[in-house]
């Protein structure tokens, strides 16, 4: 009996010691306040364009994966009618609160990191509205001061999410939406 809860106690100390090791093994880079914006303007009409600077992303240094998450009402117009029109009618945030991408640095090594920046390939996948869309862009890293500064920008259509625009107000945004980021990714 005393054999058993030996061996017992040394497998649940091996077991908290492999997933301790396992948690401090990966390297993990987090911003909480995270910036993106997206542009949707066209010319001779009211800019159409809103900032989120609460957006969160994870970097795993070990392997090169790349997570960030916006809650979509974080996103602020200068314009509170077109605020509120973006979130009632277009993303519909009530059923659809968050914009999320999961995707992969490629080549990433942080031991290549400096406070030269360097050009990166992220290959993922967006998921807005109830709809995911594979997105490949290059974004700039480098390390300064302990910290990855990420910064990058792609373009995506509201017709990839099926998210449709009146006619009404169809001429006035652009089909393909800017979006950059600015992440300050600390450990």
């Amino acid at each position: 009996m005393k054999n058993n809860k030996t061996l017992l106690l040394a497998l649940i100390l091996f077991i908290v010691n492999v997933f301790v090791y396992s948690l401090q093994a990966q390297e993990r880079y987090i911003d909480k306040s995270g910036y993106i914006k997206f542009e949707a303007s066209e010319k001779l009409f009211e800019p159409v364009e809103a900032t989120n600077n609460v957006v969160t992303a994870v970097l795993n240094a070990d392997n090169g994966e790349f997570a960030s998450l916006a809650l979509v009402t974080g996103f602020r117009f200068k314009n509170s009618l077109m605020e509120e029109h973006f979130n009632e009618n277009y993303i519909e945030s009530e059923t659809y609160p968050k914009a999320i991408f999961k995707g992969k640095l490629l080549d990433f090594d942080l031991s290549n990191l400096s406070e030269t920046p360097k050009k990166f390939e992220v290959d993922g996948k967006l998921e807005l509205h109830g709809k995911e869309k594979q997105v490949k862009t290059k974004v700039s890293l480098h390390k300064l001061n302990g910290v990855i500064v990420m910064k990058g920008n792609f373009a995506v259509a509201p017709s990839d999410f099926d998210i449709e625009i009146p006619s009404i107000v169809k001429n006035k945004i652009a089909k393909q939406v800017n979006v950059s980021l600015n992440f300050n990714l600390k450990q």
